[in-house]
């Protein structure tokens, strides 16, 4: 574990120093959250998404976020046209499947990406994440229940059940030959080999629009110029431990949700490796 903690440090520098440009391809409801929150570590956003010019924009990106959290038959194509330049040019592809697994549109879409273009990450709730398993053909001890684009109760990360999630999001991993991510209470990263387990964050992230948006495009900034897993996890424990400090801040200040999700941003911009470091309840799950 040392190895991998000892990593993070260089994975943030890289960002900050690089400043890569992040190509998302997201939902209207987030996308201005997850612009800021890509500023606020040190790299660039950019959200286009018309079909007419989204090849010249990859050319330029360092790395591709998709987001399907509001579709359109406008945006697919934009989407597709992306992954079909960005795997032939290499550019890091990070898949947010929002939904997945509550409409017939939402899967056909989440397989397809998966299965005919280079995707290097994706990053979901358990429930999406059960869904993909699902649609792959892996076999699953539990039903698959979708709550909209939130987790199901049922499939919240719980120390009970963590083994059990981790062999799904392992398996996931490595059929794509991805790092698959689950956020939640605790969350679950694998490379088809490790199994991750990060125990921070806190409930308050539920409780705004975007934590889970923010967090893909983060990876996607990570991934740009960083080893897929050391920049996954990394990633993670930056957003969740960002989402602690903004939870300790409201307390003490008996505040709510609205400033929740602006001192997010702030604490995403102020984190230093050595916090991180020092906050992070990272571990394996053997």
């Amino acid at each position: 574990m040392n190895k991998i903690i000892n990593k993070i440090p260089d994975a943030m520098d890289k960002v900050k120093e690089k400043n890569p440009l992040t190509h998302c391809i997201t939902n209207f409801v987030t996308v201005n959250d997850c612009a800021n929150a890509i500023l606020a570590i040190g790299a660039s956003p950019i959200m286009a998404d018309d079909d007419a010019e989204v090849e010249e924009i990859v050319e330029i990106a360092d790395s591709l976020v998709i987001n399907i959290g509001k579709l359109s038959k406008f945006q697919i194509a934009a989407i597709k046209k992306s992954c079909e330049y960005a795997s032939k040019t290499n550019t890091p592809i990070i898949l947010d499947p929002v939904g997945c697994g509550i409409s017939k549109l939402r899967n056909e879409i989440t397989i397809d990406l998966i299965t005919n273009y280079n995707i290097q990450a994706i990053r979901g709730n358990m429930s999406e994440v059960k869904a993909i398993a699902r649609l792959l053909e892996i076999d699953l001890s539990n039903n698959i229940k979708g709550k909209g684009v939130d987790v199901s109760k049922d499939d919240i990360i719980t120390k009970e059940n963590l083994s059990e999630n981790g062999e799904i999001v392992k398996k996931i991993a490595l059929k794509t030959n991805s790092i698959v991510i689950a956020s939640g209470p605790i969350d679950i990263i694998s490379d088809g080999n490790l199994i991750i387990a990060i125990e921070n964050g806190n409930e308050m992230m539920e409780k705004i629009t975007g934590s889970g948006c923010m967090l893909s495009s983060i990876v996607g900034s990570f991934l740009a110029f960083n080893d897929p897993f050391i920049g996954s996890i990394t990633s993670s424990l930056l957003m969740s431990i960002a989402g602690e400090k903004a939870r300790e801040y409201v307390n003490n200040k008996n505040l709510g949700t609205g400033t929740f999700r602006s001192k997010l941003i702030d604490y995403l911009f102020l984190l230093d490796s050595d916090e991180i470091i020092s906050k992070g309840n990272i571990y394996l799950i053997e």
